[in-house]
C-alpha cells in the first residue's frame, strides 16, 4: 500500500471501538515502521493558553487542546496551516501542502508570520506494521484526500458528517447513518 501520509482516515460506521468511533483522523506518518495520526474532532474544554502560554495566540477556534488519540495522552503533537506562499519555516515539518506539524518546544513569535493557525492534540493514534491496511481491509475505516482546512475546522464535532457529505453518492448517504440504528 503506497503511503496514507496526509490522508484522512474516516471511522466506518461498523467501528465501534470507543477511542475511535465517529472519529476523523489525518494520518501524519505512514511508513515501514507503522502510522501515526491525530484525531480531529475530539475537542477537549481545555484551552491551548492556560497548557501552553504563548501557543494559545496562535490556536484556531476553538482554541482548545485536542484528544489526539489513546496513545500517550500526555505527550502533544502540535499541526500548524502555513500561509499561502511560505515555503520554509523554522520548526515545521510538511505533512501535505499548507499542513505540518511544529515543534512546540519552539518560540510561538516565529511562527507568527508563516502560520495562520495551530492546533495542538494531547496524545494519537498509533499502527504498529500493517496494522492499519488489515483494519481498512476489515472495512474500519474510509481513506479520503484531505483538504488544508480539515485540520482547523472550526465546528470539529461536524466534521465526520462534512467529509463524508462531500465525497457525494452513496458517501454522502452514510453521513445520515444514526450513531445507534437500534434507535432508528
Amino acid at each position: 500500500m503506497e503511503s496514507l501520509t496526509g490522508r484522512l482516515l474516516v471511522a466506518t460506521p461498523a467501528l465501534r471501538d470507543p477511542n475511535f468511533e465517529r472519529t476523523v483522523v489525518l494520518v501524519v506518518a505512514h511508513e515501514e515502521g507503522g502510522a501515526l495520526g491525530v484525531v480531529l474532532n475530539r475537542a477537549t474544554e481545555v484551552q491551548v493558553a492556560d497548557v501552553l502560554g504563548g501557543w494559545g495566540a496562535l490556536a484556531g477556534e476553538p482554541p482548545v487542546v485536542f484528544e489526539g488519540g489513546p496513545v500517550q495522552p500526555e505527550a502533544a503533537i502540535c499541526l500548524a496551516r502555513t500561509r499561502p506562499g511560505v515555503e520554509d519555516l523554522a520548526g515545521f515539518n510538511r505533512v501535505s501542502g499548507a499542513v505540518g506539524t511544529v515543534d512546540l518546544s519552539g518560540d510561538p513569535d516565529l511562527l507568527v508570520a508563516g502560520v495562520v493557525g495551530v492546533r495542538v492534540f494531547a496524545g494519537y493514534a498509533g499502527w504498529s506494521p500493517g496494522q492499519l491496511e488489515r483494519e481498512i481491509e476489515s472495512g474500519s475505516w474510509f481513506v479520503f484526500d484531505a483538504l488544508p482546512s480539515d485540520a482547523f475546522a472550526p465546528r470539529p464535532d461536524d466534521l465526520w458528517q462534512m467529509v463524508l457529505r462531500r465525497q457525494g453518492g452513496l458517501m454522502a448517504a452514510v453521513a445520515h447513518y444514526p450513531a445507534d440504528p437500534t434507535q432508528n
